[in-house]
C-alpha cells in the first residue's frame, strides 16, 4: 500500500479563511499518567473529502457517505505526462490537457495529478492549477462521481465561483483534495478514502491510500 495522505501538523496550509490546526498535549505521562492529544482544526483539514452539504443546502453529510463510494479502481490522470511539462501557477486544465477519448467511459472514481503537490506548505501552493467547470462537466458526463485531486481544490483558489464543485457535489458525488503522490501512480489503480464518522458534518480528512 502506498500513503497518498499529507501529514496533519500545528500550523500547516489550509484553504483561506479555514480553521487553523494547532495540535497541542491535553494530558501527559509525566502529569496525570497518560497521553491524550487535543486536535484543533477543521473539518478541511490536510487530505480531506467534501461531502455535498459543503456547498448544497440539503446536501448528504459524511456520515451519510458510503465507504464503498469512497474504495474502488481509479482512473489516474497525470496532466504533467500529457502535456510533456509542468504545469504553471493558476493554469487552467482544459480537455485536450487530459488525453482522454471523446467519449471514453470513466470508472466512479478519477483522480487528477497536476504534480502541484510538490508545493505543499508553501505559498505557491495556493496558486495551483484547476479545471474548468466544463471539463469537470465531461468527466462527471463520462461517469466520475468522485473527484480526487492534489490540489488544494479542483477550482481556482481565489477565483470566481466554485464550478467543479458545483458539477460534483451539485451531483450528490464526493470530491478529495491535497491528495499526494498521484503522479507516481500507473493510469489505473486502487484507491481508498478513509474519512472519519462525523455525524452531520460538511466532510472530513482522510487517509488515502493506493493499492
Amino acid at each position: 500500500m502506498r500513503d497518498l495522505s499529507h501529514p496533519i501538523i500545528s500550523d500547516m496550509i489550509v484553504y483561506p479563511g479555514d480553521p487553523g490546526v494547532h495540535v497541542t498535549p491535553a494530558l501527559t505521562l509525566e502529569r496525570d499518567g497518560v497521553a491524550v492529544t487535543h486536535l484543533d482544526m477543521g473539518s478541511h483539514t490536510g487530505t480531506h473529502v467534501d461531502a455535498p452539504s459543503h456547498t448544497v443546502a440539503g446536501g448528504r453529510t459524511i456520515d451519510q457517505v458510503e465507504l464503498e463510494e469512497l474504495t474502488g479502481q481509479a482512473r489516474i490522470i497525470n496532466v504533467p505526462h500529457v502535456i510533456g511539462r509542468e504545469l504553471r501557477p493558476s493554469e487552467a486544465i482544459e480537455w485536450e490537457h487530459l488525453g482522454l477519448h471523446e467519449y471514453e467511459p470513466l470508472p466512479r472514481i478519477v483522480a487528477v495529478a497536476t504534480g502541484w503537490d510538490r508545493y505543499f506548505g508553501e505559498s505557491t501552493y495556493l496558486e495551483h492549477p484547476f479545471l474548468t467547470g466544463s471539463v469537470v462537466q465531461r468527466l462527471w458526463e463520462a461517469g466520475m462521481r468522485v473527484l480526487a485531486v492534489d490540489t488544494l481544490s479542483p477550482d481556482n483558489t481565489g477565483g470566481e465561483g466554485f464550478p467543479a464543485h458545483d458539477v460534483v457535489l451539485g451531483g450528490d458525488g464526493l470530491i478529495v483534495e491535497n491528495v499526494r503522490d498521484l503522479t507516481s501512480l500507473e493510469p489505473t489503480a486502487n484507491l481508498m478514502f478513509l474519512p472519519l464518522r462525523l455525524t452531520g458534518v460538511d466532510g472530513s480528512p482522510v487517509r488515502a491510500v493506493a493499492w
